[in-house]
This record gives C-alpha cells, sequence and structure tokens, in this order.
C-alpha cells in the first residue's frame, strides 16, 4: 500500500520536473536552440500545430535559427506567428525559409529572464509539495480506515519526505543550470 503511494508520488513528482524543463527549454539563453520555437503553436487549417509539425528547425550559426517548411504554403503563417509570439525576434523570410537572428542578451533582459526562471522553479516546487500533501492525506486516511498500521504510516511519511527533498534538490539544480546558461555572455 506505502510502496504504491510512493511509487504514485514519484511519478506525479517526475511529471512536474519534465514540465519544468519542458517550460525553462522555451527561454532564450544566449546560443541559439530549436527548444525555443519547436512547440511554438502555428494555426495550421483552422488546427493549432506545434511548429516541430510543420517544419524542420536548425541552428546553421550559434546565433541564428532556420525554419524550412515542409509546406511552402504555411511559410506565412509561421512568420505570422513567430512575430505574434512573446520571443520578441523578427523572422527574416527569403520565400524558402524564415532566419531568426537572436541578438545578444542585455544585462537587463538577463536579470528579467532568470526572475522567470525562479518564477517557474517556485510553480514546480508548490506542485511537487501538492503531491506530497495529497499523498499523506491518502496515507492517513488509510492508517484512519485501519488499512495500514501508525508505524507504516510513519514510514510511509518518512519515504515521502525523502522523495520531496530529493526532488526539490532536482529542481533546484535544473533551475541552476539554467541560469548559468543565462548569465553565461
Amino acid at each position: 500500500m506505502i510502496k504504491e503511494t510512493v511509487k504514485e508520488a514519484e511519478t506525479r513528482m517526475k511529471g512536474a520536473l519534465q514540465n519544468l524543463e519542458d517550460s525553462l527549454a522555451t527561454i532564450r539563453t544566449g546560443r541559439a536552440s530549436p527548444a525555443l520555437v519547436e512547440k511554438l503553436p502555428i494555426d495550421y487549417y483552422g488546427a493549432p500545430t506545434p511548429l516541430m509539425q510543420l517544419a524542420s528547425i536548425s541552428v546553421p550559426e550559434p546565433r541564428t535559427l532556420m525554419i524550412r517548411p515542409f509546406d511552402a504554403s504555411s511559410l506565412k503563417t509561421i512568420e505570422r506567428a513567430i512575430i505574434a509570439s512573446d520571443l520578441g525576434l523578427t523572422p527574416n523570410n527569403d520565400g524558402r525559409v524564415i532566419r531568426l537572428n537572436l541578438p545578444p542578451l542585455t544585462e537587463e533582459r538577463r536579470r528579467d529572464l532568470v526572475k522567470i526562471v525562479h518564477s517557474r522553479l517556485e510553480e514546480c516546487r508548490v506542485s511537487i509539495r501538492n503531491v506530497r500533501r495529497d499523498l499523506l492525506k491518502d496515507l492517513r486516511e488509510f492508517e484512519h480506515e485501519k488499512m495500514i498500521s501508525e508505524d507504516d504510516l510513519k514510514r510511509g511519511e518518512e519515504e515521502l519526505q525523502k522523495l520531496t527533498d530529493k526532488m526539490i534538490a532536482q529542481t533546484e539544480e535544473i533551475g541552476e543550470r539554467k541560469e548559468k546558461e543565462i548569465l553565461e555572455v
């Protein structure tokens, strides 16, 4: 009973970490990365479609992204979506491919990005703690319904706390890595 609960907690907490990594990948650093735009929703024939399904994205130079649509007719739509996004990038369209030049980040912009990273880290920590809270409640219910003993409850609470601490530590590592990337000149 306790093992299943801890397993469920681990699965849900890893989901929160994965979500964090995905959201941090969209924050730009000093160098170009396809992750910056690959999940950008493009209105393709009325359906929002991630850019990575409509085009190949490459990095020909450290500060340049090249987007080559599979369907040439979607070029304008992709260009409009990039302009409308919060990336703050101006696409250069030559009729076949779109080039995105990433200007060097200013010190002020780096600080703003670090603040965004910190807020996303806090969201992740909160969701990890929410998983812990939900499953602690489940364990206490099991004990209340005499499905597990009081000792089992204590053991389960300790295991859940150890898991929570481990996941929060991983969150911090991910955050420090991203912060270092952003502040790297």
